[in-house]
């Protein structure tokens, strides 16, 4: 397995609002992108699911195992899953969550790992591109789900708000580059030398998430260390 994809985000809310989200099978897949959807096992301890994740013409199917412990103010969650879906980018692989309390809130933090998939091809992309877009994708859900959380704005509008955002700072610099072709010169060069810059530095409004509010380090050893239930943590079926 290659390196671990870890992200950390502090949530200016209740544990038990946090556990509720993030533990519940039909709120999990409304902020992460990494799932459309989790169909849990009914009467499984630990708990077993089927994941599924849709694509235009294809959707990919796994199983998964979890465990959720809490206890003295804290909380963690440890995950194990699979898929036997070629097209799936990523194999069998396992993570935490860990739900740290602190004076503003609770630092909610994951770490996974996990085997290409793709045969040779996956392997070939899994870091230069899989895994720094999975990461890109869990450090965005994450930022989703903290909006939810600290001001109960839906995911679904999250949603919106970002492609608007995106569609916004995408159109004004496709206008710039457009003029600077038809009307080429110096003036027009910083024109859109100036569009470019204020599309990436522009900050977006409160309700846009961002993977850039998440840490993407552990900031130190324990952060990044997996709950010791992982090891016991039997494997999905």
């Amino acid at each position: 397995m290659g390196k671990q994809v870890y992200v950390e985000i502090p949530v200016r809310a209740p544990l038990e609002r946090l556990w509720e989200l993030t533990q519940d099978p039909q709120n999990h897949p409304r902020w992460d992108l990494r799932f459309t959807a989790i169909i849990p096992a009914p009467g499984t301890a630990p708990q077993e699911f089927r994941y599924e994740f849709r694509l235009p013409l294809h959707t990919i199917h796994g199983t998964g195992a979890s465990l959720g412990t809490r206890g003295q103010g804290k909380a963690t969650s440890v995950l194990k899953f699979t898929t036997r879906d070629v097209l799936s980018p990523i194999g069998p692989g396992a993570g935490y969550w860990r739900y740290v309390p602190g004076p503003d809130g609770i630092r909610f933090i994951t770490g996974y790992h996990f085997s290409p998939g793709w045969g040779p091809l996956g392997r070939w992309l899994d870091a230069p591109l899989i895994r720094p877009a999975l990461g890109w994708a869990t450090a965005w859900s994450f930022d989703r789900l903290r909006l939810w959380a600290e001001d109960g704005i839906p995911p679904e509008r999250a949603l919106r708000a970002w492609l608007l955002d995106t569609g916004l700072r995408t159109a004004a610099v496709a206008g710039t580059l457009c003029l600077l072709i038809r009307r080429p010169g110096a003036g027009t060069a910083l024109a859109a030398a100036a569009a470019v810059a204020g599309a990436g530095m522009l900050p977006a409004a409160g309700s846009v998430p961002r993977a850039a509010h998440c840490l993407r380090h552990a900031p130190d050893r324990q952060s990044s260390r997996p709950p010791a239930s992982l090891a016991a943590l039997p494997e999905p079926a």
